[in-house]
């Protein structure tokens, strides 16, 4: 059977996505894939949902006259479809999350672009209150198809230990 699937029951399997406190390795380091393309309905919608009214996100004519010539992405978008893309390599068994810092969007991102994400594991430690969880803090950058990173931010997650989480029954 390969990794990541689990026996259920005879002839009956699951996959098993996600990774216990005890998995994750200081210094490795996760590429997430697929890659997701960003369109414009997808901006737009994120746009209105946020009440985000800036003319630069939607407005053609608006961003025309900007430096980049075309509507830019909302960069909390961006953020939302790295962290998305990261769920089942690091997040998919954490309790919560329990902060995000050092956000940074270093190149604009456009309707088109397509995002690619990878995350490394950049600390570890048992929680000192709940012994049956522990904390993993990651950097995920996300870079768009020609290579160039758009975005890089931190993220603590509280994480199940093996034998714990809500689905370990």
């Amino acid at each position: 059977m390969r990794p990541g699937v689990i026996e259920v029951g005879p002839q009956r399997y699951r996959e098993s996505f996600g990774r216990y406190f005890e998995e994750f390795t200081v210094g490795d380091v996760y590429e997430h894939r697929p890659g997701r393309t960003i369109t414009e309905t997808d901006n737009i919608w994120f746009t209105l949902l946020t009440m985000n009214t800036h003319p630069a996100h939607f407005d053609h004519e608006y961003a025309a006259k900007t430096e980049f010539k075309r509507p830019l992405v909302n960069s909390p978008l961006t953020v939302a479809i790295l962290v998305g893309m990261s769920v089942s390599d690091v997040s998919q068994k954490a309790v919560a999350n329990l902060g995000w810092k050092e956000i940074k969007m270093t190149a604009p991102v456009f309707a088109g672009d397509t995002l690619y994400g990878e995350t490394e594991v950049i600390e570890k430690r048992e929680s000192s209150s709940r012994p049956e969880q522990g904390l993993v803090t990651v950097k995920t950058i996300g870079k768009n198809q020609d290579g160039k990173t758009v975005c890089e931010f931190l993220r603590t997650m509280l994480i199940w230990k093996k034998g714990f989480g809500p689905g370990d029954s």
